[in-house]
């Protein structure tokens, strides 16, 4: 048995098959023999893998990025890590573009740490619906360049200008001769040219693949099982590892009461402490898991002062509490006008407090990680991440070595949702690196469900109060929304104390309907869980704060929401070609309630979200069947902006919409005694497929910026879905999930 301990972590700002008996870096040095557009890159790529390699300007060295095989084919390392949200196949399609290469030739990879991997701003972060448009141009830049360097290459071979050759897909044409060399041909030659500066990118007009529905890249080797995720990995002479936490946050093993025994189970190698927990490292890890959930532990109560801890008295209803009674007014977000006098002026005033609860991941693949100590000192690690940087540096603090010594693999994810970034307490890739160190072999550890359900990082809870001032005629002419709590932002990458924390009050700040006063505020209350990013972050349960509350507003005066929404919009054409984008796609507008073709009584919802740089507007159609809420269809109109690909778009917003359903019919997590009371799926249901609804969807190109696709889908999907069940059953939802909820029907 040993006895571990790690450093605290650091929280920073943000090839198929199994792994050989050889590191990634290794690996690479070997093949760029072979790869031809490889070899320029100084030092080699694996340099880039360390925190002290060169200064360089991020997206811009061509051999960083990519490999041009002697058969055409090419090797796209991508800054960003593929989940699921087909980050693969655009990147192929917008170097592709530029290099003019099919998308389907491309064989796509995502990079190790280092600067030139850095394309957002001078960081690199899988997330938050950036990774597309904060990479476009850079990304497009680089595939021009690497054309132009095989048309120099090819301008050299046959003697003439540069100027009298032009590409098509994969190769070189000379047209005054009919001569043609393919990209193969070039590569070497075009390897040994410098990079050149503005390189000319491709005229939009003629765009053959951004735009356009390519197929994804990684659907076939995911239908047949060739895709290789983390906790898919195996290294010769690796022990499998399982944990088992301490119930509460915190707390810390003391005596085992059955350690003899345990240790004689069959394929036990060995017991472990680790910080909160305990290991048990065996041949299977189906063993590993038997053992350690076997292991009797006493556990010690948090020490005082202990960071992190969760208090022994804390629930989910004791925090609820806490945040309705934490007074106002809060730290500005959003100011206009003047909210008091507009207030003690208006005709009638409209008040309402919402709440949602804490949320898990819950995401398909458990957390898992992969370690390797090797003979020079060095660490290999693979595990699911958003930002390998960030966990290449945390990896460095917990082994004890430098940043560059740490050379960090990033698998497919299985599953996304903003669970993959560090959380300290919620990431599994420490014991593994200290498990590997202390009996000199690799270690693959496997969180269960029900340890990855006792250790997630959450959504936040959180909980909103409004007041609206009215005029005569009905109109808002005021609105007070105070957002209280914390924010994942604020917890990881910290808060000023004069400012709002942009992640706790997104979706009430920055509305674009027309009301002349407005004060948005945030009242700072932390949360003893450990919270995290989750699809959409504040959005998620803001909007459906904001949204209810504007049909609320609209109830009181008698007005139609719809219309109301409207008029509110009459100054912003984009929102407004929006909302009327969705109610065509309804088949035109109609509230209800009204009886459908099945004779069903049903009624309708809509909602708008302005979500990551896109603008969303959603309409539910629901009805009631033994008092639970059945949603039809859901209609969503979606303005990114501009988009590379339409069929991803489409396959985003719908599972946005799923996950956004999920939430707002069944997801809670309960917190009683200091602990989550679901350990399992069995006990946090999520939406199953008989309860998915038809989903139909436009997208609508404005021309403005291009925003994210990700995320967007998901935040006017509940307040939709609330907005329709009052107008069936005229019972106002101000607290989710609606399952705690038996309904009637008007």
């Amino acid at each position: 048995m040993d006895t571990m301990n790690s450093a605290s972590l650091p929280v920073e700002t943000l090839p198929e098959g199994r792994p050989a008996n050889l590191s990634r870096r290794g690996f690479l040095g070997a093949a760029l023999g072979t790869l031809v557009l490889g070899v320029a890159l100084p030092g080699g790529l694996a340099r880039a893998q360390g925190a002290a390699a060169p200064a360089v300007k991020p997206g811009t060295r061509v051999p960083a990025f990519l490999e041009i095989r002697a058969d055409g084919t090419v090797l796209l390392r991508s800054p960003f890590i593929e989940g699921g949200q087909g980050i693969f196949t655009a990147m192929a399609q917008i170097v592709g573009e530029e290099l003019d290469v099919d998308p389907a030739r491309f064989t796509v990879d995502c990079a190790p740490p280092g600067p030139d991997f850095l394309v957002m701003n001078g960081r690199r972060v899988t997330g938050g619906s950036f990774s597309v448009r904060r990479s476009y141009g850079t990304m497009r830049g680089l595939g021009a360049a690497a054309r132009q360097m095989l048309l120099q290459a090819a301008a050299t071979r046959l003697g003439v200008p540069v100027a009298s050759l032009s590409t098509e897909p994969g190769r070189v044409r000379h047209a005054a001769s009919g001569r043609v060399l393919d990209y193969g041909a070039l590569a070497a030659e075009a390897a040994a040219l410098p990079v050149p500066d503005g390189a000319p990118l491709r005229a939009e007009k003629d765009f053959r693949w951004i735009g356009k529905p390519i197929p994804r890249l990684d659907v076939r080797d995911k239908s047949v099982g060739k895709a290789r995720y983390s906790i898919d990995l195996a290294l010769d002479g690796m022990l499998q590892a399982a944990v088992q936490h301490a119930p509460r946050l915190g707390g810390e093993p003391g005596a085992f009461a059955n350690e003899v025994e345990v240790t004689a189970m069959p394929g036990v190698h060995s017991i472990h402490r680790l910080p909160g927990a305990v290991a048990v490292l065996a041949d299977r890890w189906w063993r590993a898991r038997r053992a350690v959930e076997a292991l009797r532990v006493t556990w010690t109560d948090p020490a005082p002062g202990t960071r992190n801890a969760m208090p022994a008295d804390f629930s989910s209803e004791a925090m609820r509490a806490a945040l309705a009674a934490a007074p106002g007014p809060g730290i500005a977000a959003e100011t206009q006008g003047d909210t008091v006098a507009a207030l003690r002026n208006a005709a009638r005033v409209v008040e309402a407090t919402y709440d949602a609860p804490y949320l898990a991941h819950g995401q398909l693949e458990p957390p898992s990680a992969l370690a390797r100590w090797n003979a020079d000192g060095t660490l290999d690690l693979w595990l699911p991440n958003q930002a390998p940087e960030v966990f290449q540096r945390a990896a460095a603090t917990v082994a004890g070595i430098a940043p560059e010594k740490v050379a960090i693999h990033s698998p497919l994810l299985g599953g996304f949702f903003g669970r993959h970034f560090l959380y300290e307490t919620a990431n599994p890739f420490p014991q593994a690196i200290l498990l590997s160190k202390a009996v000199g072999r690799p270690v693959k550890l496997i969180w269960s469900r029900e340890e990855e359900f006792l250790r997630d990082a959450l959504r936040p809870m959180g909980l909103a109060r409004f007041r609206a001032g009215l005029d005569a005629e009905g109109l808002p002419v005021a609105l007070e929304a105070e957002a209280v709590g914390e924010g994942p932002t604020g917890r990881w990458y910290g808060r000023k104390p004069d400012a709002a924390d942009p992640s706790a009050v997104e979706g009430i700040a920055g509305k674009p309907y027309a009301i002349a006063h407005r004060r948005v505020a945030h009242v700072p209350l932390p949360h003893p869980a450990v919270i995290g990013y989750w699809r959409s972050v504040g959005h998620s349960m803001n909007d459906f704060f904001s949204e209810t509350f504007f049909d609320e507003m609209a109830d009181d005066s008698h007005q139609d929401p719809y219309a109301l929404r409207l008029r509110l919009l009459a100054d912003k054409p984009r929102h407004r070609t929006l909302l009327e984008a969705v109610g065509s796609l309804s088949g035109g507008w109609k509230r209800g309630p009204f009886t459908a073709e099945d004779g069903s009584r049903r009624a309708r919802g809509v909602a708008m979200a302005s979500p990551f740089g896109s603008e969303v507007a959603t309409i539910a159609e629901v009805s009631v069947k033994d008092g639970t809420v059945v949603v039809h269809d859901v209609w969503v109109a979606i303005d990114p902006g501009r988009i590379v690909n339409p069929a991803i778009i489409e396959a985003q917003v719908n599972s946005a919409v799923a996950l956004g359903l999920s939430a707002a019919l069944l997801e809670q997590v309960v917190y009683a005694g200091g602990v989550p009371q679901a350990r399992n799926f069995d006990g946090y249901p999520i939406l199953p497929p008989d309860r998915m609804p038809r989903v139909h969807i436009r997208i609508v190109e404005s021309g403005a910026p291009m925003g994210g696709v990700g995320e967007p889908g998901l935040p006017g999907v509940p307040p939709a879905v609330a907005n329709a069940v009052a107008a069936l059953t005229g019972q106002r939802v101000r607290s989710l999930p609606l399952s705690k909820i038996r309904f009637g029907t008007t």
